[in-house]
């Protein structure tokens, strides 16, 4: 299983960007699927999840309002629309998922990471 983000890049501070995730291999059933982020010096902290069908998205406090995150099942995408960054959201943003594989043994997988920089 292979989980690749991009989108990120630099931006100015109030403006957008859009990460994405693509989930490929062994995809048996992708069940919650999250962004995750880490600035240096801190520790990785989630962002916001996503479960597989019904059920709540949850974001951390510092994004409601700003973040959507959204997926795709049938493609295996996962998604982040960041909007009004701020550069307190510099950070590496990670994608997570967690995989069951054909007898139900379910799995956490971690994409590379991918640097998202907010300029003042």
């Amino acid at each position: 299983v292979q989980l690749v983000e991009s989108g990120g890049g630099l931006v100015q501070a109030g403006g957008s960007l859009r990460l994405s995730c693509a989930a490929s291999g062994r995809t048996f059933a992708i069940n919650v699927m999250g962004w995750y982020r880490q600035a240096p010096g801190k520790q990785r902290e989630l962002v916001a999840s996503i479960p597989s069908g019904r059920g709540s998205t949850n974001y951390a406090d510092s994004v409601k309002g700003r973040f959507t995150i959204s997926r795709d099942n049938a493609k295996n995408m996962m998604y982040l629309q960041m909007n009004s960054l701020k550069p307190e959201d510099t950070a590496v943003y990670y994608c997570h998922a967690e995989i069951s594989d054909y007898l139900g043994d379910e799995a956490h997988y971690w994409g590379q990471g991918t640097q998202v920089t907010v300029s003042s």
